[in-house]
């Protein structure tokens, strides 16, 4: 075996095999745990909101004077959109899905204010918003028109009925099956009570990062603040050319106010994402350049050592060995340099991810990304190496009787 002659050749230049080795257990630390972010950031972000939103858009109107009555604009503009060709249905809501803006409040079990509660995100809306939104409603009813309710004032809510998310009924009724959930009472800050009458698959809260994305609470009120966010399903296809037409719509429905933040759904996950999206550019971006580093230290200490070895190895040509000895020589001494790297690299990587999960509120790592992650590294210092090693090979024997 060649095991003996390489290592005795490495002990010759200890720095450069220290260095690359160190170069290459970095690099693994630095990509396994990038990929690893990267592939969660994805995940979070591939997420479903429960909403159809490939066909919605939303906007905003924002009165003004001293005879501008939000209700009955609110009214007026809803039903002018619901008549729109192209348009399927239309709510007015507080509050966006995956938007980080919005509102959240606690529910409790019991009307004992020194309890815990338990966090949710809470929607604003009509009757029209579980078609408006396309959500699915897995248990009890919707609301109706007559359920609604109007306040100006902050406070508790008016509201005497709710629908929930299947995560927020699930949160407060672990043993409870789904459907004996409608009817329940559930109390909120203040004493108040309501009713649930109704459960929905999905539906997200507005903020993406938050512990409390999958609970949600509708309830069927409308907030006279003088804003007014209107949310617009459309048909396939038409989202574009409503939204066009919306704005001159709805000023000379009314010119007692101002519209701003159209905007479709697919926009305003983008936004939301946006710096999500960048970091993973970012890391992509410095794994390609670790490797095409840690790719050039292989190629420039394999050169080094064969520049260094050339008559050494016209004398083992001499001698009979073959080309393929020699690119498996060289191969082979790679691959005990990189698998050196490899396990320090192991080592990092997971004393690395487990900074992070203790940190920074990352989930663990997946046990695979680690051998997996080897493999890569060796795998990458093989075909590094593959042609300063084809090199070699194709040294003739009469170098042995050159001058060095």
């Amino acid at each position: 075996m060649e095991i003996g002659p390489i290592l005795r050749a490495m002990t010759r230049n200890k720095l450069g095999v220290v260095l690359i080795a160190l170069q290459i257990a970095f690099t693994m630390t630095v990509m396994i745990n990038a990929i690893f972010i990267i592939n969660e950031r994805n995940r979070l972000m591939a997420r479903p909101s429960g909403m159809e939103e490939a066909n919605l858009f939303h906007v905003s109107s924002i009165g003004f004077g001293d005879d501008f009555n939000e209700q009955i604009v609110t009214a007026d503009d809803l039903a002018m959109i619901r008549q729109l060709p192209g348009v399927i249905n239309a709510s007015e809501t507080n509050a966006i899905p995956v938007s980080s803006s919005g509102s959240s409040t606690g529910v409790r079990l019991v009307n004992d204010e020194s309890q815990p509660s338990v966090g949710t995100a809470i929607y604003r809306s009509d009757e029209h918003i579980l078609d408006t939104m396309n959500l699915e409603l897995i248990a009890g009813e919707n609301f109706t028109a007559t359920d609604m309710r109007y306040r100006s004032e902050s406070g508790a809510t008016l509201a005497e009925k709710t629908i929930i998310t299947r995560a927020l009924a699930e949160n407060l009724f672990p043993d409870v099956a789904i459907n004996d959930v409608v009817g329940e009472t559930l109390f909120m800050p203040g004493g108040t009570s309501i009713q649930i009458t109704g459960i929905v698959e999905r539906l997200q809260a507005p903020w993406p990062t938050s512990s409390l994305i999958e609970r949600s609470m509708i309830v069927p009120e409308q907030f006279l603040d003088g804003n007014s966010l209107y949310l617009v399903r459309t048909e396939p296809g038409e989202r574009d050319r409503v939204m066009s037409e919306i704005e001159e719509l709805l000023i000379a429905q009314n010119d007692s106010r101002v519209l701003r933040g159209l905007s479709s759904l697919t926009e305003t996950r983008a936004d939301t994402y946006r710096l999500d999206s960048a970091m993973s550019s970012v890391l992509w971006v410095i794994i390609i350049t670790l490797v095409f580093i840690t790719c050039m230290g292989i190629v420039g200490l394999a050169v080094f050592g064969i520049n260094r070895r050339r008559k050494q190895i016209g004398t083992r040509r001499a001698l009979g060995a073959t080309r393929f000895e020699i690119l498996r020589h060289f191969m082979l001494e790679n691959f005990l340099i990189t698998s050196v790297g490899v396990v320090v690299g192991a080592a990092l990587t997971i004393g690395f991810s487990i900074v992070l999960t203790t940190n920074f509120d990352m989930p663990a790592m997946a046990w695979y990304y680690t051998p997996l992650g080897m493999l890569s590294l060796l795998l990458i210092g093989q075909l590094a190496v593959l042609g300063p090693s084809r090199g070699a090979a194709r040294i003739e024997p009469a170098m042995a009787t050159r001058s060095v």
